[in-house]
């Protein structure tokens, strides 16, 4: 299955800043997770490697495992048949960054059964309203619920 540009679904499941959102499956490359080096360069529109590759850093918001993809032309996985895959235990450690705030929410959502999603959602918000502005928390919140509670 060959795609010229993003999945339909990753305009809603992947973070805003992720290559995702613009690029086709094999454009990018897909980490294990977040880290500085790989944070969004305002001038490519997407977060990118130090030598300027695009690169997802959440593969359970892509749905595709951790690969060199663009940059070793690895293989892709079967796309007709994308895995939903776990979060790490570290998606689940609150970030530093605004940017990364979505997928430690959906990571959360993830790993939650629907008898307590929620408390978690509570919890959620109090819990990034101390590190982040509380405005910018619901708005966020609001984003994630929309997409994850479809996907229910």
């Amino acid at each position: 299955m060959r795609v010229e540009g993003p999945l339909e679904r990753w305009c809603e499941e992947t973070c805003g800043i992720c290559p995702a959102q613009l690029l086709a499956p094999g454009r990018f490359d897909v980490v294990a997770r977040p880290a500085r080096e790989l944070a969004f360069n305002q001038r490519l529109g997407w977060r990118a490697t130090p030598s300027g590759t695009p690169v997802c850093v959440h593969p359970y918001r892509v749905g595709m495992p951790p690969g060199a993809y663009a940059s070793a032309r690895e293989p892709l996985p079967d796309l007709a048949h994308l895995q939903v895959l776990e979060p790490p235990q570290e998606a689940l450690v609150l970030p530093d960054s605004l940017d990364d705030l979505s997928a430690w929410m959906v990571a959360h959502l993830r790993t939650t059964g629907p008898d307590r999603i929620f408390t978690v959602v509570a919890r959620l918000e109090r819990i990034a309203g101390e590190r982040f502005a509380p405005g910018e928390v619901v708005k966020i919140l609001r984003r994630v619920l929309s997409v994850e509670m479809a996907r229910v």
